[in-house]
């Protein structure tokens, strides 16, 4: 029966979560460790903290390798916030700017009265 028995490839010698491992056979029939990346967690909408969609989840130093298209999605504030997040801030802001009308008008009003 072959050696089961296998060490790890890097320096570091305990079982952490980021010192992942699997066991695979190479070519030549021998069992080693194939190290596993850690999973990356995916972008989160600042607002409302539920995950981006149209985004991967890659580890943080991942996102400088893959192209700008992909790291956002083609809307104001794309990558940052999701749809329903930027839609009630654009319906706040216009509703703002409505009371802020209305308010004008009023004052118009009461001066016109006086």
């Amino acid at each position: 029966m072959p050696s089961t028995r296998l060490t790890y490839r890097r320096r570091q010698s305990y079982n952490t979560k980021s010192n992942n491992v699997r066991i695979v056979k190479t070519p030549g029939g021998k069992l080693r460790y194939l190290h596993i990346r850690k999973q990356g967690s995916a972008p989160k909408c600042g607002d409302c903290g539920t995950k981006l969609p149209g985004i991967p989840s890659l580890r943080p130093r991942e996102y400088a390798t893959i192209s700008r298209p992909k790291k956002s999605v083609s809307r104001s504030y794309g990558g940052s916030r999701c749809a329903n997040c930027v839609k009630d801030r654009i319906v706040r802001a216009f509703l703002i700017e409505e009371q802020k009308i209305v308010k004008k008008v009023l004052k118009e009003s009461q001066q016109k009265k006086r």
